[in-house]
């Protein structure tokens, strides 16, 4: 069974794990800031944060872990029904604080299908060797 990074219990990815990066709660003053300079709803903005990030920041996560996570965002991409508002919202026992506007972002959905995008791009290979296992001996 795969487990999580950081604790000796089973990774279960939750699309949330994604907004991980962006957390401000205590970095206000630093990352909050940086933050500031984007416009979430801008098209080449989004694609700078997704790369700086998310794709360059996690090396925490191995070749499995990647692929468990992009499998689980691709799983709600394709519901169309899938409110990804409700992900960047903050949610209780969640303890992460996303910078201010990020709750009213005009398209999230697009945000989710830039991740989708980038990482499928840019950890093609991990993706490839991952999907080569039998992931039943993970």
């Amino acid at each position: 069974m795969l487990k999580h990074p950081f604790l000796n219990i089973p990774y279960q990815p939750k699309l949330r794990y994604l907004l991980g990066p962006f957390d401000i709660y205590d970095r206000e003053e630093t990352l909050g800031k940086e933050l500031e300079t984007y416009d979430i709803n801008n098209d080449a903005d989004r694609e700078r944060l997704i790369k700086k990030y998310i794709i360059d920041k996690s090396t925490d996560l191995n070749y499995r872990h990647r692929k468990v996570l992009v499998d689980k965002l691709s799983l709600a991409l394709n519901d169309e029904a899938y409110d990804f508002s409700h992900v960047l919202r903050q949610a209780p026992g969640f303890y992460c604080s996303l910078p201010w506007g990020w709750s009213d972002m005009v398209r999230p959905r697009g945000f989710f299908e830039d991740i989708h995008r980038l990482a499928n791009e840019w950890w093609k290979d991990d993706l490839q060797k991952a999907s080569l296992e039998d992931q039943s001996t993970w």
